[in-house]
């Protein structure tokens, strides 16, 4: 049986017609979004750090240093 998956909407959060967000649903959108852009930033500088580390390695193992 074949897995069936939910599509992601990347519709922008927002009201409903005659509905409106009140300063604590705004909040709690800006908390989610900042604690997910902290999170990609982390991500980012830890690929960043890794290929900072493995060129540093690579250019050890090119030219050993002398005794």
């Amino acid at each position: 049986m074949a897995v069936k998956r939910d599509r992601i909407s990347n519709k922008a959060i927002s009201p409903s017609p005659g509905q409106e967000m009140d300063r604590y649903d705004l909040a709690r959108t800006d908390a989610a979004i900042q604690s997910i852009a902290r999170l990609i930033g982390r991500q980012i500088a830890r690929e960043q750090f890794e290929r900072k580390i493995a060129q540093e390695r690579k250019a050890q193992k090119q030219y050993p240093p002398s005794p």
